[in-house]
């Protein structure tokens, strides 16, 4: 006989209320921008005060068995790797980060403001508070509802970064370094992800990766007169748009780097016709877009593959470009824009990062300097379905819970973790899941946490685990 699951909401919705929401409020108050964004983060001790928070939460819960340690190697970013002692057999290695994206107050809507934790039901709002903030407190609560219960547990370790949103680039030494520590994981659970609605419970089956970099073009060593140099020298940005045509069909938007793409086979084709089904419209009418706006693919099922598992370029940033207020007639010495490349699951992100750099860099027009300097990349990630065991206690929790089904779906996103970790633990099973889903605008304006949907999924989640140890 399962878990008691009305009895594990009844007492996810108290903890929420009298213990996680405060704790995560005061995290949504700090900075904590990942080390991508802010070189001095050592010195700002932004991500030190998230893990300094979470561990003081921790310290609260009276747990048995629960252990914590902030690791540090050399100058990378802090872990900090949590433990709970099993009461079953079986290990479960759950994931989560703390660092965030930047953000610019004045795009929040009135009363709403990045480092300012806003409730207003069903959302709590702030950054960071669905990325990936709560997702700790979660997995954590999760193991406390079953100890509370009496139910056996497998043993947890909890592996918390603070260099996701910069692509994680300081996680692989830790993850060698921990290796006895993480032990040999039944399953790896992920909570930074989501689904198309909040009606179901949402498993993740596929991840894009993402390659980045910046592109640098020069023309002079000053700036120029635009009435001397106009028809003279050509303009960086007009080199820009030269380069960006080799990488990207402008009137399409399809990526023209045949090594940034798959094959899309039958039953991919199938999966999304049947998403499609369920999630109708609303995966385009969830998008704060203007009024005007008509969107790039023809159908539903054709924009769900092209966000899932076709490649796509995004220009993130730029640089040589003063505001439109002060803009004086004058040709610019350089144009740099910062490329963001999502690829689909399958693609080997390095190569494709080296392959978009030869692109870029070979027979620049007009002679102009030109760079591509990469940042970043991650692979994607593709698990099979879920099985046996878990795959029923997710089912019956699920549908008891909702009355519906959990379904499964892919993510256009990227959590480089998760191909680090089926390449380290392929016999292991995964559930990628969480609270993300319609108008909660991560890395955006107005950034949110579904607090109703994240109480049940503590419940379901304590029950999937448990299932771990029979």
């Amino acid at each position: 006989m399962g878990p008691d699951l009305d009895a594990l909401v009844q007492r996810s919705d108290e903890l929420w209320e009298t213990s996680i929401l405060p704790s995560l409020s005061d995290f949504i108050e700090i900075h904590a921008l990942s080390p991508l964004f802010e070189p001095n983060w050592a010195e700002l001790g932004e991500l030190d005060a998230t893990i300094d928070l979470f561990c003081a939460w921790l310290d609260e819960q009276e747990i048995a068995g629960l252990s914590h340690e902030v690791h540090r190697i050399e100058d990378k970013s802090p872990v900090l790797l949590v433990t709970i002692e099993g009461t079953g057999p079986g290990e479960v290695i759950f994931y989560s980060h703390l660092d965030k994206q930047p953000s610019k107050p004045e795009l929040w809507s009135e009363g709403l403001h990045p480092l300012k934790a806003v409730r207003r039901d069903p959302w709590l709002y702030g950054r960071g508070s669905v990325d990936d903030g709560y997702g700790g407190y979660l997995c954590v609560t999760s193991i406390r509802l079953l100890q509370e219960a009496g139910i056996p547990h497998p043993r947890c370790a909890f592996l918390i970064e603070t260099c996701e949103e910069s692509g994680s680039f300081d996680l692989p030494p830790y993850l060698d370094a921990l290796s006895e520590e993480l032990g040999d994981p039944d399953m790896i659970v992920v909570l930074d992800s989501g689904g198309p609605d909040y009606d179901h419970v949402w498993m993740t089956e596929a991840l894009r990766g993402l390659v980045s970099g910046t592109l640098s073009v020069r023309v002079s060593h000053e700036g120029i007169h635009s009435g001397t140099s106009g028809g003279s020298i050509p303009s960086s940005f007009r080199i820009q748009r030269m380069l960006l045509d080799r990488v990207e069909d402008s009137s399409t938007g399809e990526v023209l780097i045949p090594e940034m793409h798959v094959e899309i086979d039958a039953d991919i084709r199938d999966k999304a016709a049947a998403l499609a089904e369920v999630v109708g419209d609303s995966v385009w009418e969830q998008l704060p877009t203007v009024d005007t706006l008509v969107r790039v693919a023809d159908s539903t099922e054709d924009m769900i593959l092209a966000m899932n598992w076709q490649p796509t370029l995004s220009i993130i940033g730029a640089d040589g470009m003063p505001p439109v207020q002060v803009a004086g007639n004058v040709l610019r010495t350089n144009t740099d824009l910062k490329l963001s490349f999502r690829i689909p699951p399958g693609v080997d992100s390095e190569s494709v990062l080296e392959r978009a750099k030869q692109i870029l860099e070979a027979d620049p027009p007009y002679g102009a300097e030109v760079t591509f300097s990469p940042d970043s990349c991650a692979d994607g990630f593709h698990a099979p379905p879920l099985g046996g065991a878990v795959s029923k206690a997710i089912n019956e929790a699920s549908t008891t819970l909702t009355g519906l089904p959990p379904l499964a779906s892919w993510t256009g996103g990227t959590i480089p973790f998760m191909a680090m970790m089926q390449g380290k633990y392929p016999e292991a099973t995964f559930l990628c899941t969480g609270s993300s889903g319609p108008g909660n605008n991560a890395h955006g304006p107005d950034e949110k946490l579904h607090i109703p949907s994240s109480k049940r999924l503590t419940a379901v989640l304590s029950a999937t685990v448990a299932a771990v140890s029979g």
